[in-house]
């Protein structure tokens, strides 16, 4: 007696359908239970903008926005994705026109190695988007999710304080 696809296999183990506007563009994908967004968006869709620093949500290299709000992809599964609107540092330029945050960051000098900056990016858009930020101090303690191992903390915040009157005009995801 042979048993069936679904006897045989735990619901577990069997890809779920999602849809979701991804960068703009709608996407329907089939994603296994356990797949976090990031691996989903790294290994599955070869968006590697975000990176995999810490794994636990706890240094920001993997910000990206989910519905304009900042998440941690790496503690996100990417079944919870499903019917949202998901924007990576990738989706953030409008074809050779780089987003003002993006502009602000390169004016300021605001990376060195690199690694953390399409977090930090996605992350001040995020931050844009709820309006919340008035000043410098403000600023800092907002961004405090996404480290810097470069200690590059001062250009970072002076590309967001000169970037966020540009983006909170635009509606933050221009």
């Amino acid at each position: 007696m042979s048993a069936t696809l679904s006897e045989a296999t735990p619901a577990s183990f069997v890809p779920h359908p999602i849809r979701l506007t991804l960068n703009g563009a709608v996407r329907e994908l089939q994603v296994l239970p356990w797949t976090t967004l990031l691996d989903l968006l790294r290994e599955q869709l070869d968006l590697v903008g975000s990176k995999k620093g810490c794994d636990h949500g706890q240094c920001g290299a993997c910000t990206v926005l989910r519905d304009g709000k900042r998440i941690n992809a790496c503690l996100t599964l990417a079944i919870m994705c499903d019917g949202a609107e998901l924007t990576t540092v990738e989706g953030l330029a409008d074809g050779d026109e780089l987003h003002p945050m993006q502009r602000a960051f390169i004016k300021h000098d605001a990376f060195q190695c690199g690694y953390c900056t399409p977090g930090q990016i996605c992350s001040a858009v995020g931050l844009a988007n709820e309006g919340r930020a008035q000043g410098s101090a403000e600023i800092s303690e907002l961004m405090s999710g996404n480290l810097c191992r470069c200690g590059a903390y001062n250009n970072i915040r002076d590309a967001i304080e000169e970037a966020l009157p540009l983006c909170q005009q635009t509606g933050g995801e221009s």
